[in-house]
């Protein structure tokens, strides 16, 4: 009877010491490699981010590392959570940064994709406005798909400048932000540095123009072919402020 009493004693003692070792041992982050020489692009999400909205621009811009004799594009994502979020759609994700905690590279690129909430209460949150209004200061471009424009106006980045949005929420828009020059039937505007769009399959487009505007049609042309996208900037309603 002592030996049994003796082992389960031992055996619940070298149970708690490994919990605790469990409990301790936490994986370190890992964060993305960013190569040097490259464009660094962000793209800001949250729970609730439209998969088209990222995905597509996602696409566009990583596949330009295939391309040779370019300045490719470093892709990241950046939230404000080191948790996975969900996007509207359902799909999980880890963030590569936390923009609230993480030391975060220089952005060159940052693209807001549309998300759930970007006409109530994200524009109520001021650590992500902020955190855009920052990263304006320094980044040579920012973009902005469907209902991103809502960020960006909230922002102030949009005031003295032409934008669109998502067709049925540019009424919605303009009256949320009436000083702002809103334009319809058009799929994107590119004003100064920034670039919004109608969202939807039409990020590719705006993704693809901006490829077009920094590396040239040829380019822009190979990594359409890529994704099997006809594209031809001609063809597509759009906006170009000089």
């Amino acid at each position: 009877m002592k030996n049994t009493v003796l082992l389960l004693l031992t055996f619940i003692f070298f149970s708690c010491s490994n919990n605790k070792i469990d409990k301790t041992h936490i994986p370190k982050k890992e964060f993305p490699e960013l190569v040097e020489g490259r464009y660094n692009v962000a793209f800001l999400i949250m729970d609730g981010t439209f998969n088209t909205e990222l995905t597509a621009p996602f696409d566009i811009f990583q596949h330009t590392i295939y391309r040779e004799n370019i300045k490719a594009m470093n892709v990241f994502t950046v939230a404000n959570t080191d948790k996975p979020i969900t996007t509207f759609e359902g799909i999980k994700m880890l963030p590569d940064f936390n923009y609230l905690k993480d030391s975060l590279p220089k952005i060159d690129i940052l693209v807001v994709p549309s998300a759930e909430h970007h006409l109530d209460s994200d524009l109520e949150n001021e650590a992500l406005i902020n955190f855009v209004k920052q990263v304006d200061k320094e980044a040579t471009y920012v973009t902005s798909h469907c209902d991103g424009a809502f960020v960006l106006a909230k922002a102030g980045l949009l005031n003295n400048k032409v934008s669109t949005t998502f067709p049925s929420d540019i009424d919605k828009m303009r009256t949320m932000f009436p000083d702002l020059d809103i334009r319809k039937e058009v799929f994107f505007v590119h004003d100064n540095k920034y670039i919004t769009s109608a969202g939807g399959a039409k990020s590719f487009e705006a993704a693809l123009y901006l490829c077009e505007f920094l590396y040239g049609k040829e380019i822009a042309q190979s990594l359409a072919g890529g994704l099997v996208i006809d594209w031809n900037l001609d063809n597509v309603p759009h906006l170009i402020i000089e």
